[in-house]
């Protein structure tokens, strides 16, 4: 007699996946606790021994599971009823759902019973399961973790939002930026920095190149300060903790205001800093920056070259830009194209094509100077040239007829030669195109009524807060290359070969300029001291 089928041993999943997996790596050890076995098996996959597919394939045929078309999973939708701590602890994640069923995604088939009863226990529905690679699903999970996480501060965001929002609109609050704006109009003051310290907020004002405090806050006010500012600017009040870049105008009385707004987070909140630019008040004239009559003269003769590179050096802050734009207004004579790259756009003017160098869209100095030859351009004024692809197009665009005013960081005007073919610039690509450069820094003046005293008939000076000091005059020293010095430039001189070869020719430097200023009576030592520190 046959013996019965139903006497015969059935062999199960587990031991029919560990039959499959010993004919593939013959020291295969059983493990029956689910962890430690799916641990055995990611071992296999991290050595090598088996691949993630070839393993879901013993798994799929050991315990009759399908697996998932990789194609089919694109972004997981959120499961309404779980979280994802659960799932993660789990292993798994809702692939597809109805009033009946959940699908899951998971690795192995170690854990789907617990995980059954689980998902009877929480929402008495019924489950079925599909295989996937454990690296896609954890990519998966993190998803998931990433799209909850956005939700829960999206929700947080918004109550803070609304809270900040009523907090910047109280009339206090409206009253105090606009006090911290008037007084920084009446200092002159051109940049307002606002950081909250351990116990208060400060505010100072960069008046003249110099930092003064002009009032404090209870530390309890910076938020709502700092969402009034960052509403008049556009920004998000309620990201604290990326920096954030805007731009805006504001009326005070009769006076409008253009300012550029940066926040950064740093260990105390915010650190805010705006940019004042009073369109009204800026005057862009040549003889008005503190040039002698014999800088004045020649450099007036030097911008009306048809051709070649005129450079501006020096460092931030001390005035390079009005230099250009002054040069650009005594050009503008609506007869020529003229057009600007800058970062950002300071000045709006009539008259010339601004164009606004944005890196995330790829409007890079070198991308829009490109453009710009296309343009048909009689002037470029390029912000800064900063990288070698932007002084190339700048050398070739002065080669083939156009004049190119930029700036650079250094220290001197000879500095700048050098920092060309630092670049990698070709030497006589250098010396053909560059016909002058020139170097300046500000000075602060004595005040007209105090006369450097602070103090007028034995009271504070009210013009210049008592600092003595009030308004700014440029020093300066330009580099107009001759023949010699186009020889020298060749030939790879030196810095100091440069200098001497100029100063030869009757280049004023710097140094000399700035105590011409002091002994007319301009300006002090100390201050021709603290601005010239690193020559």
């Amino acid at each position: 007699m046959e013996p019965s089928l139903q006497n015969e041993k059935r062999i199960s999943p587990a031991d029919q996946l560990l039959s499959a997996l010993q004919k593939l790596i013959p020291d295969c050890q059983k493990e029956t606790d689910p962890l430690k076995a799916r641990e055995r098996d990611r071992t296999f996959v991290q050595s090598g021994q088996l691949t993630d597919n070839e393993l879901l394939a013993l798994y799929a045929e050991a315990y009759h599971l399908e697996i998932a078309d990789e194609e089919d999973i694109s972004a997981p939708e959120i499961f309404p009823d779980g979280k994802y701590d659960f799932f993660n602890a789990n292993l798994c994640l809702p692939f597809e759902w109805d009033e009946e069923k959940i699908i899951f995604l998971v690795p192995d088939p170690y854990s789907i019973h617990q995980l059954s009863f689980q998902v009877r226990k929480n929402w008495n529905l019924k489950t079925e399961f599909k295989l996937v690679r454990r690296s896609l699903l954890e990519r998966l999970l993190t998803k998931v973790m990433n799209a909850e996480n956005e939700e829960d501060s999206a929700f947080a965001d918004a109550e803070d939002e609304n809270t900040l929002r009523t907090m910047a609109g109280e009339a206090r609050i409206v009253r105090l930026v606009n006090d911290i704006f008037t007084q920084a109009i009446e200092l002159g003051a051109s940049d307002i920095h606002i950081e909250p310290g351990e116990d208060l907020v400060s505010v100072r004002c960069r008046v003249d190149g110099v930092l003064t405090e002009i009032m404090n806050c209870p530390l309890n006010q910076f938020p709502a300060i700092a969402s009034r500012i960052k509403l008049l600017g556009g920004l998000n009040i309620a990201e604290s903790r990326l920096p954030q870049d805007g731009r805006t105008n504001v009326r005070l009385g009769k006076l409008e205001l253009d300012m550029r707004i940066s926040t950064i987070p740093i260990l105390t909140g915010e650190s805010i800093v705006l940019r004042l630019l009073n369109q009204d008040s800026i005057t862009f004239d040549l003889k008005t920056l503190g040039m002698s009559p014999e800088h004045l003269k020649q450099f007036e003769k030097l911008i009306r070259i048809p051709h070649g590179i005129i450079l501006v050096v020096g460092p931030t802050g001390s005035g390079k830009t009005t230099t250009l734009y002054s040069v650009i207004s005594q050009l503008n004579d609506r007869r020529k194209k003229i057009i600007t790259i800058e970062d950002p756009v300071e000045y709006k003017t009539e008259g010339l094509c601004q164009v606004q160098v944005n890196p995330k869209i790829g409007v890079t100095f070198a991308a829009g100077l490109r453009s710009i030859v296309r343009q048909d351009p009689d002037i470029i004024l390029v912000g800064e040239i900063r990288d070698k692809e932007t002084a190339d197009i700048a050398i070739n665009a002065a080669l083939t007829g156009h004049l190119v005013l930029s700036t650079l960081h250094t220290n001197d005007a000879v500095g700048a030669v050098t920092r060309l073919l630092d670049m990698g610039l070709e030497n006589f690509l250098v010396s053909s195109a560059l016909f002058g450069v020139l170097s300046q820094r500000l000075v602060r003046k004595y005040c007209p009524d105090c006369h450097g005293t602070g103090s007028v008939d034995g009271a504070k000076c009210r013009l210049c807060n008592g600092s003595g000091y009030k308004g700014r005059s440029g020093i300066f020293e330009l580099l107009i290359l001759n023949d010699e010095l186009r020889s020298a430039v060749n030939k790879n001189a030196s810095s100091s070969e440069l200098e001497a070869i100029a100063v030869r020719h009757g280049m004023i430097t710097l140094k000399q300029d700035g105590q011409a200023k002091v002994a007319a009576g301009i300006t002090s030592a100390e201050e021709l001291q603290r601005s010239t520190a690193e020559l």
